[in-house]
């Protein structure tokens, strides 16, 4: 499929769908809620199959957190950015995606652990890096060390 396929594809199936202009991949925003059925949909369609979870990170975009999802189909070969994002800073969370890639489970794990963002329904949601007496989400724009001096 072309990046315009895919785009008319997840316009159908998420009509409020925000894309952004992006040369490589086709790169959609997509309503928090709606991220795991959609993830599931576009990995089961013979015409889409996104079979690879390649990367999945967190931003701090100041006033929001967002997940960024990016797949590919080892079928097709064409590739796809998802993106999710909530205002709340105190309690962010979305639904995992590793019941659909098992590669999310480590994926979600880091961004836990660095951004403080919960998955609702992983298996195993604890830190990976840090020390699980660790206070703080190092990778957060607000984050403070008091001890290392480190302030964002």
């Amino acid at each position: 499929m072309t990046n315009e396929e895919i785009k008319a594809k997840i316009s159908a199936l998420i009509p409020e769908a925000e894309f952004a202009e992006n040369k490589q991949f086709t790169d959609a925003v997509i309503p928090a809620e709606k991220i795991h059925d959609l993830c599931k949909t576009l990995k089961e369609l013979p015409e889409t199959s996104f079979d690879y979870l390649f990367c999945q990170s967190g931003l701090d975009l100041n006033n929001q957190l967002m997940v960024v999802y990016h797949m590919t189909s080892s079928v097709h070969h064409h590739s796809l950015v998802l993106k999710v994002r909530t205002s709340d800073r105190e309690n962010p969370n979305f639904d995992t995606v590793s019941d659909i890639w098992q590669t999310a489970e480590y994926h979600e794990r880091e961004v836990f652990d660095l951004f403080g963002i919960r998955f609702n329904n992983h298996p195993d949601l604890r830190r990976i890096f840090l020390d699980e007496k660790w206070e703080g989400y190092p990778l957060r724009k607000d984050y403070k060390d008091e001890i290392n001096i480190i302030e964002r």
